[in-house]
């Protein structure tokens, strides 16, 4: 990228103005402490931010200090981080935090190579919370810096190649305002997601327009060049809620417990290792499906003929395109399960349960309260 000189310090004081002057009242921007850094920074990772707010200050709340979340129950951390998704980043951020306690006494480490060495840290947020934190002078590479730099740069090609990705690094590094590299790496971020955006980007509006390539050359709309999507894969599984009078229901440990194996053998990855409605992937027919589950909680009794059927849930998780049948079945008496956890059906989010497992109880608690299911 040709910024050097007089036109790289109009950049960077272009940028910096319009980042001091617009930046979005974000929670984890009044504080340079490196833990609340690094819960944000992992609570982004592929999440929007309206959808992080809350639950970061939830977390906080309940975990303000490093030392609280390493001693807290695994469950817990889960459970307040259940609806966000892609869990293992909570069990990697309590994983950090019990090395932390145990390999720096409960203080976030500042060298780089110490902060790489904890669960769940890469290159990009080891970068940030080091200039957020404590001013040092590294510039961080996102999707969304990325798509900035190509724009700027009018670079073509696979932005996520080894080589393209290590040429991007190098340029962020070039570009970085040694002076504020928290602000600095923020403002690129912060382009990148309010104004520089995938589609529709905002030129009028752009403190650096004068100095991009892309616009000059009336390539804005169509860079970054697309990458090649993964096909999606179509995934068909069938969930029994079981209800007793009392509107109790019984949910089952997570699937990396080992428990119920036969039920739970295709099923971890979408219900993210957490507390789940009995599920199986879909045979042939939802009944016989249905059946299976049936036969291996009631150890081969019979499957009565008032089993209701919901409506269907959908649901995305990465590649995969979910489509769970529900059912629901009053019994007089709750199996006794190992492991698992009798409950109001109501009360089923008190547990750590994925977002697919939050959309069958709804589907479930609708059905009871219109009485459809007597």
């Amino acid at each position: 990228m040709p910024l050097s000189g007089r036109e790289l310090v109009s950049f960077r004081k272009s940028l910096l103005a319009w980042f001091r002057q617009f930046r979005r009242d974000l929670p984890w921007r009044k504080s340079k402490d490196p833990y609340r850094i690094w819960l944000s920074e992992i609570m982004l990772q592929q999440t929007r931010v309206v959808a992080v707010i809350p639950y970061y200050e939830r977390f906080l709340e309940r975990f303000p200090t490093i030392q609280s979340l390493a001693e807290a129950p695994e469950e817990e951390v889960l459970r307040l981080w259940s609806g966000l998704g892609y869990y293992s980043r909570a069990k990697n951020l309590q994983k950090a935090a019990r090395q932390i306690v145990g390999g720096f006494d409960g203080h976030f480490p500042q060298k780089r190579e110490q902060i790489l060495s904890l669960a769940g840290i890469g290159e990009y947020t080891a970068s940030a919370i080091q200039s957020i934190s404590f001013d040092e002078k590294h510039a961080v590479l996102d999707g969304n810096v990325a798509r900035v730099l190509s724009r700027l740069g009018a670079i073509r090609g696979n932005l996520r190649g080894t080589a393209e990705w290590r040429g991007l690094q190098k340029t962020a590094e070039r570009l970085l305002d040694p002076s504020a590299p928290g602000d600095w790496n923020q403002a690129m971020m912060e382009l990148g997601a309010t104004l520089c955006t995938p589609s529709l980007p905002q030129c009028l509006l752009c403190p650096v327009a004068k100095h991009c390539e892309a616009l000059r050359l009336g390539l804005v709309d169509v860079l970054p060049e697309s990458r090649k999507k993964r096909e999606l894969v179509d995934v068909g599984i069938v969930s029994l809620v079981l209800a007793n009078s009392r509107r109790e229901t019984v949910l089952l440990p997570p699937p990396a417990e080992k428990n119920f194996e036969s039920i739970a053998e295709h099923i971890p990855t979408l219900v993210s290792n957490l507390w789940h409605f009995p599920t199986i992937a879909a045979g042939n027919s939802s009944t016989t499906s249905i059946r299976e589950i049936w036969k291996e909680i009631f150890r081969g009794a019979p499957l009565p003929s008032s089993v209701l059927p919901l409506p269907l849930v959908r649901h995305a998780v990465t590649y995969r395109k979910v489509t769970v049948r529900p059912f629901l079945a009053l019994v007089t008496k709750l199996p006794k399960i190992h492991g698992a956890r009798i409950l109001p059906l109501k009360d089923a989010t008190h547990l750590a349960i994925s977002n697919l497992t939050r959309k069958i109880a709804a589907r479930a608690a609708t059905a009871l309260e219109k009485k459809r299911f007597a």
